[in-house]
């Protein structure tokens, strides 16, 4: 397995510290407000990871926060008239709806970081002691020049850096660039207890103590969005390496953004699209092949044209495999070959390994399913159900690596089902309260030939599939 390394900004193998099992920890939400459509991809990157790896015979432990404490969620909870923890439960549970919809697995742990105080305290205590943070009227912050290696995963030096939007200056910093590991509590906002008084963690420091404490030091993989990388993900390295001398993350894996118009897509932007409203829209399929027919690292600009095309694209994987559905598995092709043998595939299947081994290569990765699926739907037209079968069953494995599940098309297809077979019922029963008997007849009759038993109740019609 190869990955991108933001770190050393390579390709480069994976190593894992322990044999056979990868740590990766995710940056999770900061549950001030539902999903957008651009968060899917920070954490569906994560999952085709995990799931590629666990293909490939990998134990796989992962780690997904939620900061459930922090500046927006506190103004969030003001607007709506909620308490905070109230809102951060609210949008938690939202959050894991969604993101489960779009058929992401739950996370190993999920972290909170109001459930792991104790933790961050202790790790700003050692870098109090080591001198890279010092107290300040009630907060505390990290002394950014006390730590060499700042900079060294977004190249930007301190040198080079000048107070903005997200280094907030200060008059109690010894240094414009610090920022803050605990912040003092004002009146109404939750606090707990510290050595610095009472107050409540900031952003970064959340992380740095959350990951170490599931996953330990110098473990394998961080994951998030390019738009963490700084400072969020920089200062997490400084306070973990500056606080133990210990490196903290071996590689750094950052996916692009999902744009709008080219403008990243984001609430303080205003152009957001909920990933509720997307899902409802266009289904969790159709949603990740939007994303997979990316390479992870690339940004991906959002369109109705583009959404449609990826809508087509996971539609040619689901027709073939409803089209294969109703064949009997144990069917064999012409050449007498037994349906479930997928060995005349094994180029298809080493070479989706490849491709994926391959930093994600998703695109070159579905390709090969569609190749797949040609052959497939070749084998059908030539009526060799057996062979269409033995393809089918790869394309499922394959496909299932990727986090697509077919069962939602099948629910689909019921949904389909059963609307049409109650417009047909409900036809039947308006030719009947019209006394027009030969049509209503007509209608129970086709109903029967497809397999449909009607039953004329008193509550009114009902049906049922034909018990064979």
């Amino acid at each position: 397995m190869r990955l991108f390394n933001t770190l050393t900004g390579a390709v480069e193998p994976l190593r894992p510290r322990d044999a056979g099992r990868v740590g990766i920890y995710v940056c999770g939400p900061t549950v001030q407000g539902p999903p957008h459509f651009g968060h899917a991809r920070a954490n569906l990157v994560p999952d085709v990871l995990r799931r590629f790896l666990e293909w490939s015979g990998h134990d796989v432990f992962l780690v997904r926060n939620i900061t459930d404490i922090d500046d927006k969620i506190l103004v969030a909870a003001q607007n709506e008239g909620r308490t905070v923890a109230s809102l951060a439960e609210r949008y938690t549970r939202v959050w894991e709806r969604e993101i489960a919809r779009l058929g992401i697995a739950a996370p190993d742990v999920t972290p909170r970081a109001t459930g792991h105080i104790p933790e961050i305290q202790d790790l700003i205590v050692r870098l109090i002691e080591t001198g890279a943070a010092y107290p300040a009227g009630g907060d505390v912050f990290f002394a950014v020049r006390a730590f060499g290696g700042y900079g060294k995963l977004s190249g930007r030096r301190p040198d080079e850096l000048r107070a903005g939007a997200r280094i907030a200056p200060d008059e109690r910093k010894r240094d414009p660039l610090d920022f803050v590991l605990w912040k003092g509590a004002k009146p109404g906002e939750p606090s707990w207890s510290s050595p610095w008084g009472p107050g409540r963690p900031g952003w970064h420091i959340e992380c740095s103590a959350m990951a170490t404490r599931y996953l330990g030091a110098d473990f394998d993989i961080h994951m998030g969005g390019t738009d963490l990388q700084f400072p969020h993900h920089e200062n997490e390295i400084a306070q973990w390496e500056a606080a133990t001398g210990t490196p903290f993350a071996r590689m750094w894996v950052h996916n692009g953004m999902l744009t709008l118009d080219q403008t990243k897509m984001s609430k303080s932007v205003g152009n957001i699209i909920s990933l509720a409203e997307a899902i409802d829209r266009y289904g969790p399929g159709a949603l990740r092949m939007f994303y997979l027919r990316a390479h992870y690292r690339k940004p991906v600009d959002f369109s109705e044209a583009r959404l449609d095309e990826a809508a087509a694209a996971y539609e040619r994987l689901a027709g073939f495999v409803r089209a294969t559905a109703v064949l009997d598995p144990n069917m064999t092709g012409d050449d007498g070959a037994a349906a479930s043998d997928a060995g005349s595939h094994r180029d298809a299947i080493d070479a989706f390994r490849e491709a994926m081994s391959d930093d994600l290569a998703t695109p070159r990765a579905l390709a090969g399913i569609y190749d797949l699926v040609a052959a497939g739907n070749q084998e059908l037209e030539a009526d060799r159900p057996g062979r269409a079968v033995a393809i089918r069953d790869v394309v499922l494995e394959l496909a299932g690596v990727l986090g697509f599940d077919f069962a939602e098309t099948a629910a689909t297809d019921q949904r389909l089902i059963d609307g049409l077979v109650g417009e047909l019922v409900a036809l039947r029963e308006e030719a009947r309260q019209q006394r027009d008997f030969a049509t209503s007849d007509r209608i129970r009759e086709r109903l029967h030939k497809l397999g449909i038993e009607l039953v004329d109740a008193r509550d009114g019609p009902r049906w049922h599939l034909a018990r064979t």
